[in-house]
């Protein structure tokens, strides 16, 4: 128990993304230019829906909500990861690693829920469109980014104060580019297997619900879908959908592939590559899949422009 609570004024060290090298190098490189063109991207998508009133309607303002989110969340990991990269001090302290891992998994489990209310948006749209005003006002997006971000954050809040206080007796070094809860478990110097249930359950709640009822309103909206006479109406719905399901793929099944898996089944580099997807490429991905697949926010680009 003493070694642990040494622990708490002992800094980790971060082993990092990328070790020295020509490729990696290369692959540094390549992220730290995708990093301000996933910031402005998402950038110019609040500030498209926030000054075009043609898109002041639920469906945005959940995307503009997304595009917030996601400027914090790309935020969270890469400039930490750039600095020990260029730098040769890698360390991280307590402290700044908790709050990195809260911060992490409060933005992320928003994400989450974030894109189911999304679907049902769409679900509500195509399937009831007579009701979309009673269903999807102001006051229920308000609710739903309200109830993810209150959920998201107080399951964070409990995973990381749990975790932050076990005694973290073995080496310091944590086989990751930041501080995520499964990663700082391998650090702990007692059983927490029965932890890491309640880390599967919570996977299982805020990333497997959410993607199937996503699956499961699409269901639905694809049926509908291909009963409309229209073929604009078809494509305009497809187009729309397609979008949303694309992101929310990409984001829960490689989430899903960290957070509802025993430590046991657990490779270091392997979930250093899943990570990227979920840290970095899906903030990328998402205003440019949803800007240039929208043909409303084209327009809106177009007006603001000219």
């Amino acid at each position: 128990m003493k070694m642990g609570n040494q622990s708490v004024e002992t800094d980790f060290i971060l082993s990092g993304l990328f070790q020295y090298g020509q490729m990696n190098s290369f692959l540094f490189v390549a992220i730290i230019i995708l990093f301000p063109v996933a910031l402005m991207g998402n950038i110019i998508l609040v500030l498209l829906i926030r000054l075009d009133t043609r898109l002041h309607t639920p469906m945005y303002f959940l995307l503009s909500q997304l595009s917030f989110i996601d400027m914090m969340y790309i935020s969270t990991t890469v400039p930490k990861m750039t600095t020990n990269f260029l730098t040769s001090r890698k360390t991280i302290a307590f402290f700044g690693c908790e709050i990195q891992a809260f911060v992490f998994l409060a933005l992320g489990g928003t994400e989450a829920l974030l894109l189911g209310f999304m679907s049902y948006d769409r679900y509500v749209a195509i399937c009831h469109p007579l009701h979309y005003p009673v269903l999807m006002n102001k006051k229920i997006c308000w609710f739903m980014v309200t109830c993810a971000w209150a959920s998201s954050s107080t399951n964070a809040l409990i995973h990381t104060l749990y975790v932050f206080q076990l005694p973290f007796c073995r080496s310091r070094v944590v086989n990751h580019f930041f501080c995520e809860v499964p990663s700082l478990l391998p650090l702990v110097c007692q059983d927490t297997s029965q932890y890491e249930y309640t880390v599967i359950l919570s996977g299982l709640v805020i990333l497997l619900l959410p993607f199937m009822a996503i699956l499961a309103s699409y269901a639905r909206v694809l049926t509908v879908v291909f009963q409309m006479s229209s073929g604009k109406g078809q494509t305009k719905a497809i187009s729309t959908c397609s979008s949303h399901l694309i992101v929310a793929s990409l984001f829960y099944v490689t989430a899903l592939s960290t957070y509802t898996r025993p430590h046991s089944l657990h490779s270091p580099e392997q979930d250093k590559a899943v990570a990227v997807f979920y840290t970095i490429i899906t903030p990328l991905l998402n205003p440019f899949i949803y800007s240039l697949r929208n043909k409303e926010v084209t327009g809106a680009m177009r007006r603001l422009l000219t």
